[in-house]
């Protein structure tokens, strides 16, 4: 190998490097784009003759490599945790007396204001100044590594500039899509027939979490910093005393901050600055919602600590959605994958916030109650959150004499079905349930998923293909399905579809707590069918069971209850269940349990950690079947937590509120004592 070739691919990458951190972060070109692509075009050549030499934080590395099957999912050391909200100036200026309040402050606050981008999140992860890692916000606690696509974004260093920085640095900020950008790449996407995304949040989220990171090449995000996370820091390199200065040495580590980044004293400066951002807004080459506020002295963070979910020492001033007037046309009713029946507004077509309006939704019957809006009236139009449009208002007094009342449908509009309308609740839905033809496809997944009927094989996508064919209009067609009928579907061959077939057999054979569960009746989870079919036995007493004989099940309550009634009582539904009998779905009746007999009856469990016997779900069917309620997380009301391996936070919990704590085996001789298989 050549020394004078293994100094020109050290030399290329730091020019590469300058070239691309001018363009994206500092809007400078310091060469033109072919002078770019002619060096780019000699370091993969000299790369690809010396792969040896291969660093995965080299600029020919952004496109990504191999797919992923999916993505891993990582634990935040310091959660990332939203932010409260407030529409008004009296709002703000409650938020600030509450934290002079706090820390007894004599003297004007600081804070650090910078526009709230409409974007995703993204932790970014530096050891030794390079790139590790990057992790979505997930729930706040734990997200996906999305490092082969955080690689891709031209705005992320994969090499901090200097050596000035901690051993390591978790960089948080925002993930988006430029207007223009995001303009452009739909405008390719429909060129190639494919299907738009909405907005460029939903592009910048979309294009995140893509499996192939050459996809996410394609797509063009940026990235904007706006907080140091966890970090490592011995030498004392990282700013101890003031959230602006940090992010001014995230700058000079050569990551992306917001030009419109400012460091004010007092809450008229803060109100000052958000009514300037808002004049911007329009004028930006991106989206934002708001201003973010943050108390800009550290040592005042820590002070002020945190309050649930979120900061005290932090505020996201919402700026009012844009609206516009036009005219209420007509009212749709649009039936949902889950029967919800949904009013639509068709409108007079009208530009809010850039894009043009001509539907938005009306939610539901109290929505238009509350409205008193009626066909032919003047509309205030909304663009809530900037993305769906809703009408909010009308103007009486330019209501025509011909205006007409919005009459909501007694049937279902798509397949005659009586419309279910629970007391107490909003949204009104179709009872047709596996027979309604705009719910099928999520009736069928559902029927065929592994905790329902388990038909192994029968996925997403063949489910789709098998509705879409018309080769099944109920679930009862699954078993009427033979090898020419599935041999004519798309990727299924001979041998396929002959596996396919013997798993719909084995399928007949089920449980009657599965069969309830397949069923799709809404808010039947797996839990209550368990207790339906312990507490009854057999199909035809829940079938026939009574209100009061429903609300004497465990865990059903009034609004269940109302539920299975209307779903049994619906002729289509009890064409399906009797059609279903008849194909050869059959189960064994079961003895009824008196509930207080089992042995974990009325108490709640939680597990965590990894199980060596057996899966989660698993654990948690059988924990059931005894009696109990299993929960996600652990209270002062949890019985017992049973914790496997890697046990966290959860059995941290535990023995702060000194909840028992279990075994696995324990478990395991609880179950052979009760006889649960």
């Amino acid at each position: 190998m050549s020394q004078t070739d293994k100094a020109r691919i050290v030399a290329l990458r730091e020019l590469l490097h300058k070239y691309s951190h001018a363009y994206y972060n500092l809007n400078t070109t310091l060469v033109p784009d072919a002078e770019y692509d002619q060096l780019y075009d000699e370091l993969l050549a000299l790369e690809a003759k010396y792969p040896d030499l291969a660093d995965e934080h080299s600029p020919t590395r952004r496109v990504g490599q191999t797919p992923l099957d999916k993505f891993v999912q990582f634990q935040h050391t310091l959660p990332m945790l939203s932010l409260e909200k407030a529409k008004t100036e009296d709002e703000l200026t409650q938020f600030n007396k509450r934290i002079a309040e706090s820390l007894d402050a004599s003297t004007a606050i600081e804070f650090c204001c910078e526009p709230k981008l409409d974007g995703v999140a993204l932790s970014l992860h530096y050891q030794h100044g390079r790139l590790i890692r990057a992790v979505t916000r997930g729930d706040g606690f734990t997200g996906e590594d999305v490092t082969q696509n955080a690689k891709t974004i031209k705005s992320v260093p994969l090499k901090l500039f200097g050596d000035e920085h901690p051993a390591f640095l978790e960089v948080r900020g925002e993930a988006y899509i430029p207007l223009r950008d995001f303009e452009q790449m739909n405008a390719r996407m429909a060129a190639n027939g494919e299907k738009l995304f909405a907005n460029p949040r939903n592009a910048a989220s979309g294009s995140l979490r893509q499996l192939d990171a050459k996809i996410a090449a394609d797509r063009p995000l940026f990235f904007s910093a706006y907080a140091v996370g966890d970090y490592d820091d011995p030498a004392g390199q990282l700013d101890q005393a003031s959230h602006y200065r940090r992010l001014q040495q995230l700058q000079q580590m050569g990551l992306v901050v917001s030009p419109l980044l400012d460091n004010v004293t007092g809450i008229e400066a803060v109100i000052n600055y958000c009514h300037a951002l808002y004049t911007k807004r329009d004028s930006l080459d991106y989206e934002i919602d708001g201003v973010v506020i943050k108390v800009n002295r550290l040592a005042q963070q820590q002070a002020l600590g945190f309050v649930a979910r979120a900061p005290r020492w932090a505020i996201a001033f919402k700026f009012p959605a844009q609206e516009q007037l036009t005219t209420l046309l007509d009212v749709e009713f649009q039936v949902g994958r889950t029967g919800a029946i949904t009013p639509v507004a068709r409108l007079a077509p009208v530009v809010v916030g850039g894009v043009t309006v001509s539907n938005a939704t009306l939610h539901n019957q109290d929505e238009i109650n509350r409205l008193g809006i009626k066909i032919g009236d003047t509309v205030t139009v909304r663009r809530a959150g900037d993305v769906i449009p809703q009408v909010v208002a009308i103007l009486p007094e330019r209501r025509p004499a011909d205006a007409r009342d919005i009459l909501f449908p007694a049937t279902c509009p798509v397949c005659g079905s009586a419309i279910e309308r629970v007391s107490g609740e909003a949204v009104a839905r179709c009872s047709g349930g596996l027979f309604c033809p705009a719910q099928l496809k999520e009736s069928i997944k559902h029927f065929v998923s592994r905790k329902a009927i388990d038909i192994d094989g029968l996925g997403d996508k063949l489910v789709e293909q098998l509705v879409d064919q018309q080769l099944v209009r109920t679930p009862a067609d699954i078993y009427k399905l033979d090898m020419p009928a599935l041999i004519g579907l798309e990727r299924m061959a001979e041998k396929s579809a002959l596996k396919l077939l013997n798993a719909i057999k084995a399928s007949c054979q089920t449980t009657l707590p599965r069969f309830i569960y397949a069923l799709g009746i809404r808010e039947v989870g797996e839990a209550t069918a368990l207790n339906l079919a312990q507490h009854f036995g057999s199909l035809p007493a829940i079938l026939s069971a009574s209100l009061e004989q429903l609300l004497e099940v465990n865990d059903v309550g009034k609004v269940v209850a109302e539920h299975l009634q209307s779903f049994f009582a619906e002729p289509h539904n009890q064409q399906v269940i009797a059609k279903l009998q008849q194909v050869g779905i059959h189960w064994p009746d079961i003895t009824v349990q008196q509930a207080s007999a089992q042995p974990l009856a009325g108490l709640t469990v939680v597990l965590t950690g990894t199980l060596s016997s057996m899966g989660r779900d698993d654990a948690k069917a059988r924990l059931q079947q005894l009696g109990a309620k299993v929960s996600g997380s652990v209270s002062a009301k949890t019985h017992a937590v049973i914790a496997g391996d890697n046990a966290g936070s959860k059995l941290t919990k535990a023995g702060e509120l000194n909840v028992p704590v279990w075994t696995e085996q324990q478990m395991l001789e609880l179950f052979s004592s009760n006889g649960v298989a």
